[in-house]
C-alpha cells in the first residue's frame, strides 16, 4: 500500500506542478501584454504629456494592472471562486505592493545606478511581476 500511496502522491505533485506551470505561463503572456500597455503609456505620459517619470509610472502601472486583472479573470485564473469586486480589491492590494516595489526599484536604478528610465522600468517590472504573480496565485485566486 505504501508504494501505491507514494505513486499517488507523486502523480498529485506532477499535476500540481503542471497546473502551476500552466498558470505561470498564461500569467506571463498576460503580463507581457499588460506591460506593453504600461510601457507605452509611461512613454506617452513622459514624452508627450510632460509628466515626470514617477507619477507617470504610477498611473501607467495602475492602468495596466486593471487590464491584467481582466485577463487574469477570463484566462489565467478562470476557475476562481472569488467574486469579481472582491477579487479586484485583492488584485489592487497586490498591485499596490507591486507598485511600491516597482517604484522603489525604478527610482533606485535611475537615481543610484543612472539607468535610462525605460530600461529601469523593465528591470523593476520583472522583479515586481514575479512577486505579484505569487501574491495573486496564492492569496487572491488560491490557485497554487
Amino acid at each position: 500500500m505504501s508504494s501505491e500511496a507514494g505513486r499517488l502522491a507523486a502523480a498529485g505533485t506532477k499535476v500540481a506542478e503542471s497546473r502551476s506551470a500552466r498558470l505561470f505561463g498564461r500569467n506571463t503572456v498576460a503580463s507581457f501584454f499588460a506591460f506593453g500597455i504600461d510601457i507605452a503609456l509611461l512613454w506617452t505620459l513622459v514624452e508627450f504629456a510632460g509628466l515626470t517619470y514617477l507619477p507617470a509610472a504610477a498611473f501607467a502601472f495602475l492602468f495596466a494592472m486593471s487590464v491584467h486583472y481582466i485577463l487574469s479573470r477570463i484566462w489565467v485564473f478562470k476557475q476562481s471562486q472569488r467574486g469579481l469586486a472582491t477579487g479586484y480589491l485583492y488584485f489592487l492590494i497586490n498591485a499596490g505592493i507591486g507598485l511600491v516595489v516597482t517604484l522603489g526599484v525604478f527610482w533606485a536604478l535611475i537615481n543610484i545606478l543612472d539607468v535610462q528610465y525605460l530600461i529601469a522600468r523593465v528591470i523593476a517590472s520583472i522583479i515586481a511581476g514575479l512577486l505579484v504573480f505569487f501574491l495573486n496565485a496564492v492569496f487572491n485566486f488560491k490557485a497554487i
